[in-house]
């Protein structure tokens, strides 16, 4: 696996430059860090839930005691997934420097074959994944017992498709996986509306329309980064999972199950609410230029951490 290294200066400056942008006229269908902060307010992507308590045995010198704390399930939005045609143009305003086009990532869209019978359905797309900026929230909060935490970082650039051009334009190596090879295995979609294959993991899609071209390439990306050691250029985002410190992550995320993530559509069209892929974005009137950002909320739940031993704890 190849890292992805922390960028804080080039994000910095990137927001520094995107916020001085915003004097100008924007890019249509751009969406801006503000925004994404409200979007993050959504009841419906929360989905907080007091589902039971934990019991920590407290010890001292005169003996011991069980202390309680709640136990919450709650979603938390940890990336910021866009999928977009040309380099250089996230539809995130203060992010789009950071993938500016290079010698082997150039340009999107769709693909131009020499033989018309030949993919004549396939389409690219560019993807970066951002830790989302609402993570400050949440790691302010989880001090007072009430929320979780993960290990999600605001501004991390996790996944920038342009630095991992090799395998994100060509495939190789995950196009001889089996995955790739075994036709109803790791796919998109429902009987009769298959959006995509999710192997192999790279840019180009073979499907005609736009929406599910973007959304497979963002589901691609999310399930390249929630898992370590994957033949790619990133920074695994891997859920905290630790009973005994009273937290409980979700698995890596896996397509079409709400136990593992969903989605809340956050441009060209905002939603303030959140589901699986197919999320019915697909029926939306198509808008140029085509470029679309969503955000990847993941399930947790955890109890504040009372004392060193977990005795047990109740609740799903």
């Amino acid at each position: 696996m190849r890292s992805l290294t922390t960028l804080p200066v080039v994000v910095a400056f990137a927001l520094l430059i995107g916020l001085a942008s915003m004097t100008s006229a924007p890019r249509a269908q751009a969406i801006t860090t503000p925004e994404i902060l409200q979007s993050s307010m959504s009841p419906q992507c929360l989905d907080y839930q007091v589902v039971g308590v934990c019991a920590w045995l407290y010890c001292t010198a005169w003996g011991c005691t069980v202390r309680t704390s709640v136990r919450v399930k709650h979603y938390i939005p940890e990336l910021v997934v866009s999928a977009y045609e040309n380099t250089g143009d996230n539809p995130w305003t203060e992010i789009a420097m950071l993938s500016p086009p290079t010698g082997d990532a150039l340009g999107g869209g769709s693909a131009r074959e020499s033989v018309a019978q030949q993919h004549s359905n396939t389409h690219f797309k560019n993807v970066d994944a951002i830790g989302h900026p609402s993570e400050l929230f949440y790691q302010f909060a989880s001090g007072f017992g009430w929320f979780c935490e993960s290990n999600s970082q605001p501004l991390m650039p996790y996944f920038i498709s342009t630095l991992d051009a090799l395998a994100w334009r060509s495939g190789v190596p995950e196009m001889a996986y089996p995955e790739a090879l075994t036709p109803g295995m790791r796919e998109m979609g429902s009987v009769g509306d298959l959006w995509s294959p999710i192997y192999p993991r790279s840019g180009f899609v073979s499907q005609t329309h736009d929406y599910k071209v973007a959304a497979s390439a963002a589901q691609r990306a999310a399930d390249v980064v929630t898992r370590s050691g994957q033949p790619h250029v990133y920074q695994p985002l891997i859920a905290r999972n630790s009973p005994n410190s009273g937290i409980w992550g979700p698995g890596p995320v896996l397509e079409g199950d709400a136990e593992t993530h969903e989605w809340q559509e956050l441009a060209p069209n905002m939603r303030m609410s959140c589901s699986t892929f197919p999320d019915g974005g697909e029926n939306d009137q198509l808008q140029d230029p085509g470029d679309y950002a969503w955000a990847l909320w993941r399930p947790y739940r955890c109890c504040k951490k009372r004392c060193q031993e977990l005795l047990y704890f109740t609740g799903e």
